[in-house]
């Protein structure tokens, strides 16, 4: 179906030309699924923007290579050669794409129906009744409820796993024969994940299309894909079958990246990294890695029992969080949503809590109504012996200094016009921690320095910054008021897994230095059991299942955790070798049947 010959890309920057994609060449036969994963700027989105003829020129340029493609109306032509016009008339048509961010991806003024019609009648002679049908018919195929209301909802009006399937929709709109989908999951709740995927898997196997699926997470890879392209700096380190490609891992980056996430089978005192592997000898394999990090039980059941010893730092009791529900001109209130309903736990100095669920359960509107960075409808939080909820504003803004939180997205908790030693040294100098500026510029160089960053970053701005980079940042400006409590809220959601694991593994490094408490937020239970020593499941704004990490996982109580539990990519051998077998039962099933 899919033939790449030495494709090479490079784009012009002020430092100079960044060759971003570097002699890479892989095939895809009719019919099967090929994943790309590395970290973020190893070539792979770059890759798939190639095939389609989608680089921005300038100040990206294809240097070199041939794209081979078994066009249905063209027969097998080289992408690269076809004049603009052609081209055009493949695009969305017989090659399609799901790109990464379907926020962005879709026009916020024009509704989800006119989009997926649009495609549709650019590439079919077809009238705006039938366009319109066809667009119905396909939201009923990606399973999104309520077809029509989703037709006239504008992408603002939808969820995030909503959102995704109307792109799906809309790249399948015209029967491809390639579909392309760039990191289709990524920052998705697992179960909604584990919806995606299956779809996709269905989809294919209805439409006999071929996939390209990239990802930056091997476990996700290894539950969809038939073969795997690792990529490195605009390079293949690896390819292979998928069972190969895990079973017996040859390159260090490859087997870095199948160690760098949190395994569900033991517990770990710190995630292996790529650098490990990057800087051991070639002989080390994952399982000796994983091994030598690996915590005994009676270690794990000690650590429990000291920090249970002490007395709570921080005590929730019957909390609520109810946001009003208005009709009319006037704003009467009709009902209310309860986003946080009667949610009791206690933290203990030292001690991770992790709160885990799907979005809309409540773990973020929990964790910042403990800070009052929403009043809480009702209920009890004691802090260091302290009412929260009865505090002033100013004696709230002094207790502030011992309770601070990590946000989602840095970027956006980054003012994007002060470079970030201004926004490092702003909380110490508010605080009274120094005595002068320069004071405080060297405590926030210490800082930089401590979670990993060079000292002349203090001048640069968020936008300078990778992902990575910014949510080290986020953590500085968190420890700058040396607080005993931290909220870490969904703070490696999006980020490659390798960069995931040097987060994680700093927050722990962290926390042993400094004796730091933190209720950790995520809806990935992975990671959530590897940082945390208790964990609390919510489910609709109450707290369904609680209890030690390791005892959640293993014995399961409640329906919703189970189902939390079974959405996890798990990316054991056994896991991969039943997802193959399930593709190939699915495969072998008639198209009509699907």
């Amino acid at each position: 179906m899919l033939e790449v010959r030495g494709l090479s890309v490079s784009f012009r920057t002020r430092g100079g030309k960044v060759l971003a994609v570097d002699s890479v060449s892989f095939t895809l036969e009719r019919g099967q699924t090929l994943g790309i994963v590395g970290e973020s700027g190893s070539g792979k989105s770059v890759t798939s923007l190639a095939i389609l003829r989608l680089i921005p020129t300038p100040p990206g340029k294809i240097e070199a290579g041939e794209i081979w493609f078994e066009s249905p109306s063209l027969g097998r032509v080289d992408l690269l050669a076809l004049p603009e016009n052609r081209m055009r008339s493949l695009r969305g048509n017989e090659i399609a794409m799901i790109f990464q961010e379907p926020m962005t991806s879709l026009n916020p003024v024009f509704t989800c129906g006119d989009q997926v019609t649009e495609a549709i009648r650019l590439h079919r002679k077809v009238s705006a009744k039938e366009a319109r049908e066809r667009a119905l018919a396909l939201f009923e195929e990606v399973r999104l409820p309520n077809p029509h209301r989703i037709f006239e909802a504008y992408p603002h009006q939808l969820s995030g796993g909503q959102k995704q399937r109307v792109m799906i929709a809309m790249a399948i709109s015209c029967e491809p024969a390639l579909l392309i989908a760039d990191e289709p999951t990524t920052a998705l709740d697992v179960t909604v994940q584990k919806t995606i995927l299956d779809l996709l898997q269905e989809l294919q196997a209805r439409h006999q299309m071929s996939l390209i699926f990239i990802s930056h997470d091997l476990g996700v890879i290894g539950e969809i894909c038939d073969e795997v392209l690792v990529m490195y700096k605009g390079k293949v380190v690896e390819k292979g079958k998928i069972m190969e490609i895990f079973s017996s891992p040859r390159d260090p980056y490859t087997k870095g990246l199948i160690a760098c996430r949190p395994p569900l089978d033991r517990r770990l005192h710190r995630l292996p990294t790529l650098t490990d592997f990057l800087k051991a000898p070639e002989k080390l394999t994952v399982e000796e890695a994983l091994r030598a990090e690996t915590v005994s039980e009676s270690t794990y059941r000690e650590r429990q029992k000291a920090l249970a010893t002490q007395p709570p730092l921080l005590c929730v009791e019957h909390l609520q969080v109810y946001f009003p529900v208005t009709k009319g001109i006037f704003g009467r209130v009709v009902d209310y949503v309860k986003a946080v309903d009667d949610v009791s736990f206690t933290v203990y100095p030292g001690e991770t809590v992790g709160l885990v669920g799907e979005s809309g359960s409540g773990k973020t509107t929990t964790g910042r109504a403990i800070l009052r960075l929403i009043e809480p409808t009702g209920g009890r939080i004691t802090f260091m012996g302290q009412d929260v909820l009865q505090l002033s504003t100013r004696e709230l803004r002094a207790l502030r200094k011992h309770m601070q939180i990590i946000f989602q997205d840095p970027y956006s908790s980054l003012n994007p016009r002060l470079p970030i030693g201004t926004a490092l040294t702003e909380p110490l100098l508010f605080h009274k921690l120094v005595n002068s500026p320069k004071e405080a510029r060297e405590k926030a160089v210490e800082l930089l320095e401590k979670v990993g960053l060079e000292p002349d970053h203090f001048y640069r701005y968020p936008h300078e910054f990778s992902g990575g980079q910014r949510q080290r940042i986020a953590i500085a400006r968190a420890l700058a008021v040396q607080p005993r409590f931290i909220v870490c809220d969904e703070s490696v959601s999006a980020l490659d897994v390798s960069v995931q694991a040097q987060v994680l593994n700093l927050l722990l490094d962290l926390q042993e230095q400094y004796g730091l408490s933190y209720i950790f937020i995520s809806h990935d239970l992975s990671v959530v059991k590897f940082m945390s020593d208790r964990l609390l499941v919510m489910h609709q704004g109450k707290v369904v299942e609680s209890g030690y990490s390791e005892d959640i996982y293993r014995f399961p109580q409640h329906p919703y955790t189970q189902k939390l539990i079974e959405a996890i990519p798990k990316g054991r051998l056994e896991d991969i070798e039943a997802a193959v077998g399930r593709r190939t039962r699915i495969r072998q099933v008639p198209s009509k049947a699907l």
